[in-house]
């Protein structure tokens, strides 16, 4: 995903038949050239063999797992990480979820993806690199930029597809699977994912599962019943978000309201209806459907209260428009994509102060945020 080509850093030595990497008894192949990680300093015109490091050839190694999936020697290459460095998997493991927990998705990315390439087999690390870039893709989202967003979605989809593919099947992928087609609004998709993990686990006793893996059975039961309900694998509700989300809003809506006709009580139909409605600036209608999500259930999700508090913010209903933001706010205090909408509420209202402190402090949650380092840009040359 990233714009720059990993392996452009990357260059091949041929290594001498005396060398030894860090194992004596380890035979390296003379015949192969190594690749080598460039570090930050190095000028190609003064390249010096003689200062390569065993570090650099393992770094160089892993770089060509990860993005040079075609190379012929991957598998000799492999056989080398597995005899100089054992626990490699293990290691890498634990750095890349450190590196994620902290954000930096650019180096956990490339962590996941040498993982990958390391072992394209294991089952865990598929499910592992389907859950990073599913989360990717929520932080991408929730800075507002959808593209990326999407098509990190796309390729999460490609891995937790691989992993729910096992043999033997890995119940946990059917599990986050499940949640990630709930996010798509894949309900059908997500109550086949959630009843398949239940039918893998029926025979295990709750002291094997222990208490997660109870919890987990109860809350898959408990999303089942709710979009069973609900109603929500109905094939008008799928047809809607599939028609909004692919620009053909009045398709999606007639679709909806047709769901609506049967289904009077389900906020997320509400919800679709309004978003909808907002994305063609019918912004007093989706007001309106806002209230109706937020009547019958909406009122626990922070989505509800922003889509709301932007119609309002165009019909000029500020204060209120304040209300509902900090409502949404309350429920998902780090949410850069709520911070943002304080932001440009208080454009609206013409409190440049206001609105720079909000885009600030959206850069310090997140500081390649694009759009909140735009807004201070543009503050700026206003001034």
């Amino acid at each position: 995903m990233n714009l720059s080509n990993p392996l452009e850093s990357i260059y091949y030595i041929g290594i001498p038949e005396n060398f030894i990497a860090s194992d004596s008894a380890f035979k390296i192949d003379t015949s192969i050239k190594l690749p080598v990680q460039r570090k930050m300093d190095d000028d190609p015109g003064n390249f010096n063999p003689k200062e390569i490091t065993s570090e650099q050839i393992l770094a160089g190694i892993l770089t060509v797992l990860a993005y040079d999936k075609k190379n012929e020697h991957l598998d000799y290459y492999r056989s080398i990480i597995k005899k100089v460095k054992p626990d490699i998997k293990k290691e890498l493991c634990e750095a890349a979820i450190l590196k994620t927990k902290n954000e930096d998705f650019d180096l956990a990315e490339e962590i996941f993806m040498a993982l990958h390439g390391f072992d394209p087999e294991d089952e865990a690390i598929i499910l592992n690199m389907a859950l990073f870039l599913d989360q990717r893709a929520d932080n991408y989202r929730a800075a507002g930029l959808i593209e990326d967003a999407d098509a990190y979605d796309q390729d999460a989809l490609g891995y937790y597809q691989e992993a729910m593919n096992a043999d033997p099947p890995l119940p946990d992928a059917f599990f986050n699977a499940g949640f990630y087609f709930m996010k798509k609004h894949s309900y059908r998709e997500a109550k086949d994912s959630f009843e398949t993990y239940l039918a893998l686990t029926c025979d295990i006793n709750d002291d094997e599962m222990g208490e997660n893996g109870v919890y987990k059975k109860e809350r898959a039961q408990e999303i089942i019943n709710n979009i069973t309900n609900q109603n929500m694998d109905d094939e008008s509700f799928q047809k809607a978000y599939e028609y909004i989300s692919n620009g053909q809003e009045e398709k999606g809506l007639a679709e909806i309201r047709i769901f609506l006709e049967h289904n009077p009580k389900v906020w997320n139909a509400w919800f679709m209806l309004g978003w909808g409605l907002r994305r063609i600036e019918r912004y007093e209608d989706a007001e309106q459907a806002f209230r109706e999500a937020l009547k019958y259930g909406g009122d626990t999700n922070s989505d509800t209260y922003n889509e709301l508090a932007l119609c309002l913010i165009q019909e000029k209903k500020f204060d209120e428009a304040k209300q509902f933001l900090l409502k949404a706010f309350e429920i998902e205090p780090e949410s850069v994509k709520i911070i943002s909408n304080l932001g440009y509420l208080a454009l609206a209202q013409g409190d440049k102060d206001a609105a720079r402190n909000y885009f600030t402090t959206v850069l310090e949650y997140d500081p390649k945020d694009k759009i909140a380092a735009s807004e201070l840009l543009k503050l700026e040359k206003s001034e």
